[in-house]
């Protein structure tokens, strides 16, 4: 009898990205768990050590480039420093964004703290785009004056106005893509080449960093790192928790910022637990592909349904042919296979009669949180459950009425947030809310 030929395992790297975000990195050095089908959870603030020389190695070995990277088991000590279950999210979602490391946190705005708190310092600048989430735009406004770090703020669409505003104490350019809530789109390779050509004769202390907020597009709809991005933050409380269960934040990057990353996360304390990290691990990033892919369907249809409506004077959807700028969006926005991923969030502003600048959107929001099924009045995004909003009075309240309507942040401006909800039952209920104004 013939012999039969003997059958090389795959490498996951031969699998397709969607089916690696399932499964992940079942090689993990943090945990064995080949005999896991679920990763298990860790649930202790300290861990038992051998003997002092462990425990000093376990110090010395903490915050290391190498030792992140290396191969054997981390010494593990205190929950603040580090642990399992934390420590397996964090080797996913290096792996999703194609980042080599990932520092997990308690919030995303915990997250973007540590980002600026790791790269930028009293005397330094910032340059930002001009609208962002409110508390982003609360901590440089409020907050970063204080340590003596100015931020500027420009419009980043257009990437030839952050020119003038770059000096030798630049060290930061921040912005979201997609702006939140707008959907404006802000180009991250243009903005890589120019910051390229004022980093050319600038010490590698001095070069200034791009840092963008990615928790709208997500890593399945947009990966800034191959693009350019020096820092990548998200709120992993939204898409890629998926489920409204858990708090929680990320900064992906290089191994060069993970020593900085971890001591700032053991100094100023915004960790993330193992009990918030295992829902993300295990239900949140492995069904993001999954969710991404249905809802940004829904997306579309919706989007297109709030166009053509007569009541509706504005609708911004990356995936609609009238998108402003729908070239770059095809060309930036785009899933593991290369195919165009507009994402599951819509903005739209309604025709308004009367002095009262919002009061059509105040009325059809207020209906639909007393009448709608499929759609609840609550800020956050990115859940199985459709959400609606008006940025204007709720999440961007921190900005300036004027700054506001500058950018495109109507007071009557909607936000929604597209669920996993049949898209003829949100539609309908859209439909009957329109219907009261």
């Amino acid at each position: 009898m013939e012999k039969s030929k003997k059958f090389q395992k795959r490498k996951k790297e031969e699998y397709q990205m969607r089916t690696r975000m399932i499964h992940g990195n079942y090689e993990s050095r943090r945990w064995d768990y080949d005999h896991h089908v679920i990763p298990p959870i860790s649930s202790s603030t300290t861990f038992r050590l051998s003997s002092t020389h462990r425990g000093a190695q376990g110090f010395l070995d903490f915050g290391s480039p190498e030792s992140q990277q290396g191969q054997e088991v981390p010494i593990y000590i205190y929950d603040r420093l580090d642990e399992p279950t934390r420590g397996m999210l964090e080797e996913n979602l290096a792996y999703a964004e194609g980042g080599e490391i990932a520092v997990t946190f308690s919030t995303g705005m915990a997250a973007v703290s540590a980002a600026f708190g790791v790269t930028v310092a009293s005397g330094d600048e910032i340059i930002a785009h001009q609208a962002m989430y409110g508390c982003t735009y609360s901590l440089l406004t409020n907050w970063y004056p204080r340590y003596k770090i100015p931020v500027h703020y420009c419009d980043l669409t257009q990437p030839k106005n952050l020119k003038p505003l770059i000096n030798s104490r630049t060290r930061v350019v921040y912005f979201e893509t997609p702006v939140n809530p707008t959907l404006d789109l802000i180009d991250i390779q243009a903005i890589r080449v120019l910051l390229d050509k004022v980093n050319h004769d600038r010490p590698d202390g001095k070069k200034i960093l791009m840092i963008i907020d990615n928790t709208f597009a997500t890593p399945y709809c947009q990966r800034p790192l191959p693009l350019g991005a020096d820092i990548v933050v998200y709120s992993l409380t939204k898409n890629i928790g998926g489920f409204g269960t858990d708090m929680g934040g990320a900064v992906i990057t290089s191994a060069t910022f993970c020593n900085h990353l971890l001591l700032y996360r053991k100094d100023f304390g915004g960790v993330l637990s193992s009990k918030s990290a295992w829902p993300i691990l295990v239900y949140g990033l492995p069904t993001l592909a999954t969710r991404i892919a249905n809802q940004q369907k829904t997306a579309l249809k919706v989007s297109e349904f709030l166009e053509n409506h007569p009541k509706v004077s504005l609708v911004r959807y990356p995936g609609l042919a009238s998108f402003p700028q729908a070239d770059l969006a095809q060309r930036q926005m785009t899933n593991y296979d290369g195919k165009f991923s507009p994402g599951s969030i819509i903005y739209f502003v309604l025709k308004e009669d009367g002095k009262n600048e919002n009061e059509a959107a105040e009325k059809f929001i207020d209906f639909i949180a007393d009448h709608s099924y499929t759609i609840t009045l609550a800020v956050s995004l990115g859940q199985i459950k459709t959400l609606i909003e008006n940025p204007s009075s709720m999440t961007h309240a921190a900005l300036p009425p004027k700054l506001k309507k500058s950018k495109g942040i109507e007071p009557g401006g909607i936000r929604l947030s597209i669920g996993l909800e049949d898209w003829q039952d949100i539609i309908d209920d859209l439909k009957n809310g329109l219907e009261q104004i």
